[in-house]
């Protein structure tokens, strides 16, 4: 009986604890997973993926969190009992609950990588972007949002070509995938303001004037996702190739206007001189289509672009700036890439990946929603002055904090917050050959004082 009392005892224990910011967000998730050692495995993925280690593979990852094997990681990951569309939709939810209705930008586009070998679910040769050619690898269609310049992951959908289809696939085109995500993103309840797209979807070829033609099919694939955001009265800026074509009428012809300077504005308030001009095809319509260029003279092909929109008004001024936020998902790649480990995973089901990638989304949206806007929602009215804990101790004297908004400057704050336990974690296998009280108590003031750090913003 008491062995039994001991089992039970085990199994209803608390987690361990890490540092209170990633705790803290984790709990809300907590129930999605039976197990309290499958909820610790989840904290310590969001700690590892989170950390500064270069490559986030299982095994680094066990190390810098301070776990003997990196077999538990890989047992939560590929075999214990955990929903990865009920953690995507506890996220979503997440989100837009911060959110509270304000709008947002969602931006579209394919992120391919190279994969070696052909034992890797839905790997083949196709485009891949990140390489810029053909390539032996794995093509995903992804929506992130944009709010004050801060973007956050929503949806993730893998492109499936036709030669690695399993018994209980449907071929889906990029485009089905893409109008799939706007479908599940209106049903979900976002409210959005504006789509973005990158020519619907491959490497843009951006050529001269001269390249446009009045004689493609419009009724073709690529028309299928403009229909979906007509459809939920979408407004959207995508990029079109250069000899896009429209029907026209007889005796109506194709004309360009004059070329208009603006200011590209980025997110940090610097900006630089563009160029943009419209061009008609025969009588004005509904949706109208521009030319945006740093050079009118050379058009760069690497910096001249030829959109679509169904935005209305004087878009000479705003249409620049606007197209210009799908820059954002490309940096939104780069971080889940080179910041948070996209690629760094050794599985080859399909199932296994889809995981580890939701994870990450996770933790990139634990990230965004520290960011000084994201905090600024739930705390209307008040002025931002800088991110105190509740002793009024200023975390931002750290030399190396860095108090401007953006998504990486959250993301090196967050990293010193996590430094004192990373630490501890490296050199507490020395303390059990070396004993050092005083070391051993010092750590444990500095990760104690670390979860007093709450993010907020203090009244003006």
């Amino acid at each position: 009986m008491d062995v039994e009392l001991q089992i039970l005892k085990h199994l209803a224990r608390d987690a361990h604890p890490t540092v209170a910011i990633v705790d803290g967000y984790c709990a809300e998730y907590k129930d999605l997973f039976k197990e309290v050692r499958n909820y610790e495995c989840f904290k310590y993925l969001h700690l590892g993926i989170i950390s500064p280690i270069k490559r986030k593979s299982l095994p680094e990852i066990a190390k810098v969190v301070s776990i003997n094997s990196a077999q538990s990681l890989h047992h939560f990951i590929a075999n214990s009992d955990w929903s990865v569309n009920e953690l995507k939709i506890r996220r979503l939810n997440k989100i837009k609950r911060v959110l509270d209705g304000n709008a947002i930008t969602v931006v579209i586009d394919e992120t391919g990588d190279r994969k070696k070998g052909k034992k890797t679910d839905y790997v083949a040769r196709q485009y891949l972007g990140s390489v810029g050619k053909i390539d032996n690898g794995i093509v995903t269609v992804n929506a992130y949002g944009v709010y004050c310049n801060i973007t956050f992951p929503l949806i993730v959908k893998i492109f499936k070509p036709k030669g690695t289809l399993k018994e209980s696939d449907k071929y889906k085109t990029k485009i089905e995938l893409a109008s799939e995500i706007i479908t599940e993103l209106i049903e979900s309840g976002f409210n959005m303001e504006l789509v973005l797209a990158d020519s619907l979807y491959g490497e843009q070829r951006v050529g001269r004037l001269c390249r446009l033609e009045a004689t493609a099919n419009p009724k073709g694939e690529s028309s299928q996702f403009i229909q979906k955001l007509t459809e939920y009265n979408l407004g959207y800026v995508v990029a079109i190739r250069s000899n896009h074509g429209v029907w026209l009428p007889a005796n109506q012809r194709v004309r360009a206007n004059k070329w208009c300077k603006f200011s590209r504005t980025f997110s940090n308030q610097k900006s630089e001189t563009r160029y943009i001009r419209e061009i008609i095809y025969g009588k004005r319509r509904a949706i109208t289509y521009w030319e945006v260029t740093t050079d009118p003279e050379t058009m760069p092909e690497n910096s001249t672009s030829f959109i679509m929109t169904n935005l209305q008004g004087n878009l000479k001024k705003t249409l620049g700036d606007l197209y210009g936020l799908r820059t954002w998902v490309e940096s939104g790649f780069r971080q889940c890439k080179q910041e948070l480990g996209w690629t760094d995973y050794r599985f080859t089901n399909f199932q296994d990946i889809e995981r580890w990638w939701e994870i990450i989304f996770s933790v990139y949206t634990m990230i965004s929603l520290n960011s000084q806007p994201f905090l600024a929602l739930s705390q209307s009215g008040k002025i931002p002055t800088g991110i105190k804990e509740d002793s009024d101790v200023d975390f931002s004297n750290h030399k190396l904090w860095n108090n401007e908004s953006g998504w990486k400057n959250t993301l090196n704050n967050l990293r010193l917050l996590l430094q004192p336990l990373f630490l501890f974690w490296l050199i507490y296998p020395w303390l059990d050959i070396f004993p050092n009280s005083d070391l051993f108590l010092g750590f444990n003031h500095l990760i104690s004082a670390m979860n007093q750090f709450k993010p907020s913003y203090a009244s003006g």
